[in-house]
């Protein structure tokens, strides 16, 4: 059984934040939650992360800060931010994704995640021979009389 992929929820409204683990660990994930950007910090640097999701507006730390810390940390983690007031983002930031909260149903959102984290990870690994190799007909071996 392969390792389940970890994913750091970031939200102040801790309500969201339980539907949203709740909604990830009924798929398999493994979900790290934070009520705050210092506290998402912390957990980040400890590693193992696979993905972060994390809310745009929050006080002390808005989430593009936030994925701009982590970013300098480990730019190759996947970010995803999403916001229940913001309908598209337009300001730079330097999160993989936005989503708006209303726009976007979970099944949206957990096939983003899933595309996402296997970006992460890379494109399958191809067999060491091409396919045309591998098919090509091989000579036929004389026999010993």
């Amino acid at each position: 059984m392969r390792p389940r992929k970890i994913i750091l929820c970031v939200d102040d409204n801790e309500q969201a934040l339980s539907v949203r683990k709740f909604l990830l660990e009924t798929r398999g994930y493994r979900v790290l939650t934070a009520l705050s950007g210092e506290e998402a910090l912390e957990i980040f640097r400890a590693g193992g992360i696979d993905l972060v999701l994390s809310d745009l507006l929050m006080p002390q730390m808005d989430g593009n800060e936030l994925v701009r810390r982590m970013k300098e940390i480990t730019p190759e983690v996947p970010m995803i931010l999403v916001s229940g007031t913001v309908k598209s983002f337009d300001r730079a930031n330097r999160a993989d994704a936005f989503l708006p909260k209303g726009a976007c149903n979970p099944l949206e959102m957990l096939e983003r995640i899933r595309i996402m984290i296997a970006r992460k990870r890379g494109p399958k690994k191809a067999s060491l021979r091409p396919y045309h190799d591998v098919h090509e007909e091989q000579p036929a071996v004389a026999a010993i009389a």
